[in-house]
């Protein structure tokens, strides 16, 4: 599997960089790190330092001759995170050496998905004078105040695996979230032959991107008069309260065709919940992203497949766009780093 050649600005035209992307293996078993193809990142990095960049205007004028330091906050701790996390250092690495400056990413995660304590390490961040902040927002009105903050203390904002908040001027970098919902749910519908019943595990419903998924899942469903949504479970991105409440959900609709998720947590917890009460292959299963557990309950058969997107390159991208916006320029709206679909077959 590869990285695209291309970076896609969805509100704009396509920006073709010329430069190849690095391999990316999706169970994980290789380091990030040794994927990356140096001399196509060095030719990557000597583009951006030249300032030919996605618009030549700059916001303002910026010192960039010494460190640069940028806070990286997810939604809370958790594998796809760390996922983020490696492509965000590779990303610093590699600015690093193609600039001469020493370029550094802290990762600061919140113990739970928790939009209070969330915005409590933003605001100690903010404080420290950072480059700037890389934020995977929770509940973007719960957040807002903490992001007008850093915005008007002077510290870049860059949203990553969100699309960007309305009214801010901030670069989102992620996947087309309504796509990957629908193709989660479409493939879904296709296994369970049109008809029948079926649920969602929501994730953090005040997250814009698990909200967006869930949101277009619906609309396929809709389409089917014989599909029809039986439940729902919030699982705040922690696997085991998704099993908990696929199991008890699973109880309760003892008829239920199948599962789609809006969060990397949610389908590990109900393919687990699957295989614990014997329904493997009655019960089908369209995943989300590529979770280690995730990629081996397709292998084990218990989920047909995942929709994912692509974490380390979220983080490398977000870290690209954190350092161009500290140096003065423009940066795009948006940056869609793609979906893969997962199959055992792809595997």
């Amino acid at each position: 599997m590869r990285w695209e050649e291309n970076m896609v600005v969805r509100r704009g035209a396509r920006i073709s960089w010329p430069v190849k992307t690095p391999e990316l293996n999706v169970t994980g078993q290789d380091s990030f790190e040794r994927k990356i193809k140096m001399k196509h990142v060095f030719l990557l990095s000597a583009i951006l330092a030249a300032g030919v960049m996605v618009s030549p205007t700059p916001t303002k004028a910026a010192d960039t001759s010494g460190p640069m330091r940028f806070v990286l906050i997810p939604k809370t701790v958790h594998p796809w995170f760390d996922k983020v996390n490696a492509g965000a250092q590779s990303a610093a690495t590699m600015l690093s050496k193609a600039t001469g400056q020493q370029i550094t990413v802290e990762y600061r995660a919140p113990q739970s998905a928790d939009v209070s304590m969330q915005n409590d390490i933003i605001e100690r961040a903010i404080a420290t004078h950072p480059n700037g902040i890389l934020l995977d927002p929770l509940d973007e009105k719960g957040n807002r105040s903490t992001m007008e903050e850093a915005d008007g203390q002077g510290v870049g904002l860059t949203v990553f695996d969100s699309p960007p908040p309305q009214g801010m001027d901030v670069t989102g970098v992620g996947a087309d979230f309504c796509e990957q919902g629908t193709l989660a749910a479409e493939r879904l519908v296709k296994l369970i032959g049109e008809k029948g019943e079926v649920a969602i595990m929501m994730g953090v419903p005040t997250a814009p991107n698990h909200s967006i998924r869930a949101q277009c899942e619906q609309k396929v469903f809709a389409k089917y008069p014989a599909v029809k949504v039986v439940a729902t479970g919030i699982d705040n991105d922690s696997i085991e309260t998704a099993q908990k409440q696929a199991s008890a959900i699973m109880q309760a609709h003892p008829n239920l065709a199948g599962w789609v998720a809006c969060d990397a947590a949610g389908p590990v917890g109900v393919g687990q919940a699957i295989r614990e009460s014997g329904q493997t292959g009655k019960v089908k299963e369209v995943g989300l992203d590529n979770l280690n557990d995730m990629i081996q309950l397709i292998k084990d058969g218990v989920a047909e497949s995942s929709a994912s997107s692509r974490p380390e390159m979220q983080g490398y991208w977000a870290v690209v766009a954190a350092w161009q916006k500290a140096a003065g320029q423009k940066t795009p709206k948006n940056i869609d780093t793609g979906i893969d679909i997962i199959t055992k077959q792809s595997l």
